[in-house]
């Protein structure tokens, strides 16, 4: 048994019957990064979506919220937050833009970024600065692609100023997997200022492990989802925030106003009478699809069952990416055709191996004709494995990929 096979206690093809209906021993979904199989327990539990509503009608409400809970309980493991507020969205931009909307751009007009975010924040900021507010860009490489991590967040403190009402970073970096360290020294920095801090921490949950904790983010607000590592699927993204925020969100839905409505029953008025419902409510939206919460509960029940908790499926993933590496590094192509940044180890790295491929959209489909999927951002091909990704079929999937890409070069 290979440590990839072995390391939580099942072996891939075990756990590949789990995920029949995506077919995963038909092909080789290295896809891990952009879309993970689903386990038959989602399709299950989008059927019980669909009877609740016919049994219950207008009260399915009800369970819904408290499928919801358990979505809130998933992630909070997930983010080993002990007291954080936990609000949910069918995707990170409507989280991200209510965010923005309560931040006091008017006194400070000034927002902290880098230049390696995922296009949610990308284009939403690059929109913000049409429109007169000023956007700093922290480098996050060199023109050769390689960076020192730490520097990454170093010079992000180094950008804070009075006039900054946010930072928004990742912790792992979209393009080419690797780990933003030093958060909490951006958070420390933010503290002194009073600017806030938002963590995409998208490509980290279920990939890297993640602790609010320990990375000294108590204070800091956090984003993501689980359209990728986590399995959950479309339509179940959080964010994460303090305790103790007062911060009033100018794009705000009815569901926020939950505990408000009467007039007795009091709740924090504010300006104009609009009042914030208590925790997670504050930074809610409105009537949303519950049934992606039926799948994204049940789905995390399915992980706990199987004893597959953050740092065991950071085991599986790393041995993963360290066989891709090794078989890659061993086809020994021409650099100009492919070739890999070894300038950072791939322990420093989250869950995908990114390769340097002149032609990368055009290898992706003659590997998915291949039955080897995998995805692309530009030049960078990304092999995503997962835990129901065997050993064989990785190196079935880099001896195609040598195969091809020998065969485009001639």
């Amino acid at each position: 048994m290979t440590e990839a096979d072995g390391a939580a206690g099942h072996t891939a093809s075990g756990l590949a019957r789990h995920y029949s209906r995506f077919r995963v021993v038909d092909r080789v979904l290295l896809t891990g990064h952009s879309h993970q199989a689903w386990p038959d327990v989602a399709f299950s539990a989008q059927k019980q979506a669909w009877l609740d509503a016919a049994e219950m009608v207008d009260d399915k409400w009800g369970r819904a919220f408290e499928v919801a809970d358990e979505v809130r309980a998933g992630y909070r493991r997930l983010l080993d937050d002990p007291d954080g507020h936990i609000a949910l969205g069918q995707n990170t931009h409507e989280l991200l833009i209510r965010f923005l909307s309560a931040l006091p751009l008017r006194k400070r007009p000034r927002l902290v970024t880098t230049d390696g975010e995922f296009h949610t924040i990308r284009r939403q900021l690059d929109r913000l600065e049409a429109e007169g507010i000023e956007i700093v860009r922290v480098p996050t490489g060199t023109d050769d692609g390689t960076s020192e991590d730490r520097s990454v967040a170093e010079g992000i403190v180094d950008a804070v100023d009075d006039r900054t009402a946010a930072v928004v970073v990742s912790s792992v970096l979209f393009r080419d997997a690797r780990i933003v360290e030093g958060l909490d020294q951006v958070a420390a920095a933010c503290m002194r200022v009073g600017a806030e801090l938002l963590v995409d921490a998208y490509h980290s949950l279920n990939a890297v492990p993640f602790s609010v904790v320990e990375t000294g983010l108590e204070g800091a607000f956090v984003v993501g989802g689980g359209y990728k590592y986590c399995q959950l699927g479309e339509g179940n993204c959080f964010l994460r925030f303090p305790r103790d925020c007062k911060l009033r969100p100018v794009l705000t839905g009815w569901f926020a106003e939950f505990g408000t409505l009467a007039a007795e029953a009091g709740g924090e008025a504010g300006e104009g009478g609009v009042g914030y419902g208590e925790g997670h409510l504050r930074f809610a939206g409105s009537t949303y699809d519950p049934v992606s919460h039926y799948r994204g509960a049940a789905v995390f029940e399915f992980f706990r069952e199987m004893g597959l908790d953050a740092a065991r499926l950071r085991k599986i993933s790393l041995a993963q990416i360290r066989r891709l590496a090794s078989r890659v590094d061993a086809l020994d192509l021409d650099p100009a055709l492919l070739s890999r940044d070894r300038s950072v180890r791939l322990e420093r790295r989250g869950g995908f191996l990114a390769l340097e491929v002149p032609r990368a959209g055009e290898v992706c489909c003659k590997l998915r004709g291949r039955k080897v999927y995998a995805d692309f951002r530009g030049r960078v091909l990304r092999l995503g494995p997962a835990l129901y990704v065997t050993a064989e079929q990785l190196d079935e999937a880099v001896d195609e990929l040598g195969e091809v890409v020998r065969g485009l070069a001639g």
